[in-house]
């Protein structure tokens, strides 16, 4: 007898379905799964056998083919146990799917049959929502994850005992709560209050945070550069529900998705990390730290220290905000707008040429900051040049704390989405909208004149714009006024005056 039933396998941070059909016929008692499935999957033909024994089923001792369809597409992980041996129980006479066939179900099954956890399930919900899925078996501990989808009913189960009673109408459970997402602002995260002093970098910090900016801080060890990034997911404003679940979609893929889980990432992998790490890579390709950071902050302390490739990497994705992961046989498309912030010495002692204690060469500080290319550095917002602290400074009262930054920063954020649209900030605006931003008469000589003076390129010439556009919407202008794009140019400085 022939049976079938609906699921989903992850393919990267997506969800791709899976018919599973099982086929029980006479002939020496064996259980096959084809269509490429990986260990884990293969392994599923023990833990349904088991399981279906120990809550008191009958596991058919014939010939059992399982076909995992499409075939061309590779399946993994455990989420496919609880299908396969919903099908095989329909196949061998000991259940009834409904007529319907909009219902879907994913999950792990125990030795003792029960329902065990699975990654992905708020990816697995939205693509069975898409197809037309009316309803959906999830673990129950995963129900909150899959009740964030709305216009699809979401049964958890504890047991694969419970699937009969629930497929005749016996038994159904109450819909689950969704889950909360992390919609508020970082009130728990350190306090802008705790860096004194470093009045150029405080302004850069707040300008990154009201544009979407990316930053790069360079000066000496122990000037504030770590504590500052620290403190900035404090003053970026709150997720919007699109962004939350954008956000929410790639933790439950990746199996990070907690109870704790709220507000916008903030990742600081080690400067050994490879570009797979960064970006993204395996096989089958996964998500690096860019995606991880998506709708977050990525912080690259130490940014000299960096593996050149692992850096050069992160070129195209600045720009376009996704990143390409090409592998033989399989490609995926993973989002990545994030906010870069980087923090990097003048040189291998940390001191700099301008300090009488530096004892590093001039070819050793070249090399050294030759690691962070001209490209790439011309991909960077805001470049900030800091010394160390005043003793005053150091020793004085703290300073402006993070709750008044960022109410400035919200109201910044909301005129830009009210120009460019939700969810948009300045530097996602495209050449077209940059160029068509309102620019006073001497602002559009003093850019000119900085332009051909210091040499700047197409791309830095743009986003002098943005960071002008950006000082001017925390200020409240409609216009960019002179003083906003000379604001902008000190942005741009990575030496220290």
């Amino acid at each position: 007898m022939l049976a079938t039933a609906q699921t989903f396998t992850l393919d990267g941070i997506s969800a791709r379905p899976v018919r599973v059909e099982i086929d029980v016929h006479r002939g020496l008692p064996a259980f096959s799964v084809v269509g490429l499935p990986d260990v884990a999957v293969r392994e599923a033909r023990e833990r349904v056998r088991t399981a279906m024994v120990n809550c008191g089923f009958e596991f058919p001792l014939r010939r059992i083919v399982a076909n995992l369809a499409p075939a061309s597409l590779r399946k993994a992980g455990p989420g496919l146990d609880l299908a396969m041996a919903v099908a095989l129980l329909t196949a061998s006479g000991q259940l009834q799917l409904p007529e319907r066939p909009r219902l879907a179900m994913v999950g792990e099954l125990a030795l003792d049959g029960a329902v065990r956890p699975v990654p992905g399930v708020l990816a697995i919900a939205e693509a069975a929502r898409e197809r037309g899925i009316e309803a959906i078996l999830v673990p129950a501990e995963n129900g909150p994850e899959a009740a964030l989808v709305g216009e699809l009913e979401v049964v958890p189960l504890e047991s694969l005992s419970q699937v009969p009673a629930f497929l005749a109408g016996e038994w159904a459970p109450e819909r689950p709560l969704p889950m909360a997402l992390g919609l508020s602002a970082g009130e728990d995260a350190p306090d802008l209050a705790d860096l004194r002093g470093q009045r150029h970098l405080r302004f850069a910090l707040e300008v990154a945070a009201a544009g979407g900016h990316s930053l790069l801080m360079v000066g000496p060890p122990g000037a504030g550069k770590s504590l500052a990034a620290s403190r900035l997911p404090s003053i970026l404003p709150p997720l919007d529900p699109q962004e939350a679940l954008e956000v929410a979609r790639i933790a439950s893929a990746c199996g990070q998705l907690g109870r704790d889980f709220g507000g916008r990432p903030f990742r600081a992998p080690h400067h050994t990390a490879s570009s797979a790490g960064l970006l993204g890579g395996g096989n089958p390709p996964g998500p690096g730290e860019a995606t991880f950071a998506h709708r977050g902050v990525l912080f690259l302390d130490e940014l000299c220290e960096f593996r050149r490739d692992s850096l050069e990497a992160l070129r195209a994705p600045l720009e376009t905000g996704w990143v390409s992961v090409a592998r033989a046989g399989a490609w995926r498309y993973l989002p990545c707008r994030f906010m870069l912030v980087a923090a990097a010495n003048p040189c291998p002692c940390g001191r700099g040429e301008s300090d009488p204690q530096c004892s590093c060469s001039p070819q050793a500080a070249q090399r050294y900051q030759a690691k962070l290319s001209g490209a790439l550095a011309d991909r960077i917002d805001v470049l900030a040049a800091i010394r160390q602290p005043a003793a005053e400074e150091i020793s004085g009262p703290p300073g402006e704390p993070s709750a008044a930054v960022r109410e400035r920063v919200t109201a910044a954020r909301e005129r830009q989405e009210q120009r460019l649209g939700p969810g948009r900030c300045n530097a996602e605006m495209t050449p077209g909208e940059v160029r068509g931003c309102a620019l006073a008469e001497d602002a559009a000589a003093l850019l000119a004149d900085a332009y051909s003076r210091r040499r700047l390129s197409g791309r830095a010439h743009d986003r002098v714009l943005r960071l002008a556009r950006t000082i001017a919407d925390l200020a409240g202008g409609d216009s960019i006024e002179r003083e906003q794009i000379a604001q902008a140019l000190q942005l741009r400085r990575r030496e220290a005056e």
